[in-house]
């Protein structure tokens, strides 16, 4: 397969990771470093890319949250969205590089987005944190660590 097809799998696998709904990008990114076909670099711009790409869609869903919460049909109670909101106002925008992190990522990008974090803010500590996790894959691969 061209290297072209293979970072476009591996970038829409990575956006659809970062949402709810995750696929594994790090078994993905395994198979892709093994068969030591593809440069790993641009594999891991690839995976980062989307992966924040998606960790935005969970962060904007947060920002515009608000809209339905006076909505009958609305699932989610107002305490716990402004219970949310302090925890990652006491917990400082350092909590912002969780993103990264399996299960919790989400729930921080969309809490970002509820306390209406600057998107650039959340991008960049997203990047930075989905880049260092998939580094650290890599290096584990590699047999780095």
């Amino acid at each position: 397969m061209a290297e072209i097809h293979v970072l476009i799998i591996l970038f829409l696998v990575s956006i659809e990771s970062a949402t709810l709904i995750p696929p594994q990008t790090d078994v993905l990114l395994l198979v892709l470093f093994a068969t030591d076909q593809y440069r790993p670099w641009l594999l891991l711009c690839t995976a980062v890319a989307g992966s924040v790409l998606g960790g935005l869609g969970n962060y904007y869903m947060g920002r515009y949250i608000r809209i339905f919460e006076k909505k009958k049909w609305f699932p989610i109670k107002q305490e716990y969205l402004l219970r949310a909101e302090r925890i990652l106002q006491r917990h400082g925008k350092s909590s912002l590089l969780l993103t990264g992190m399996p299960l919790i990522g989400d729930a921080v990008a969309i809490t970002a987005g509820i306390s209406c974090t600057s998107p650039l803010l959340f991008a960049g500590a997203a990047a930075l944190s989905r880049g260092l996790r998939y580094t650290a894959l890599w290096g584990l691969y590699e047999g780095l660590f």
